[in-house]
């Protein structure tokens, strides 16, 4: 039932700077993750970051520290805030959200975002 929604995707020069947005239409409910995945020329998705409701978060080894992930409120709100971008960088960025549900399990993708980066 859960509808996810990015934004903030766009063209920019190699060293610029993008931050994106991935708004929920509904409070999430159970445990959760939510993460950012980027799929890129290969048509596979791969993890660029994650954020628990338990606070622990991380990064692909890829971004070397140019990627942040957080929320401003994390049942519904979670940003990727994207530094010095790099052409490498280019790909579709999907929101997921992933959980359980009293016990069950569940996950949701939004419909993406497009990077690209200018060399």
């Amino acid at each position: 039932q859960v509808q996810l929604v990015e934004s903030g995707g766009g063209v920019v020069e190699s060293g610029g700077s993008l931050k994106l947005s991935c708004a929920s239409s509904a409070p999430i409910p159970g445990t959760r993750l939510m993460a950012w995945h980027r799929q890129g020329q290969d048509n596979q998705r791969e993890l660029v970051a994650f954020l628990t409701n338990t606070g622990s978060a991380g990064d692909a080894d890829a971004g070397e520290g140019r990627f942040t992930i957080s929320r401003d409120n994390f049942l519904n709100t979670v940003y990727l805030q994207m530094n010095n971008l790099q052409p490498e960088d280019s790909g579709v960025y999907y929101c997921k959200l992933s959980g359980t549900d009293w016990g069950k399990p569940f996950e949701y993708w939004g419909q993406g975002t497009q990077v690209t980066v200018a060399s």
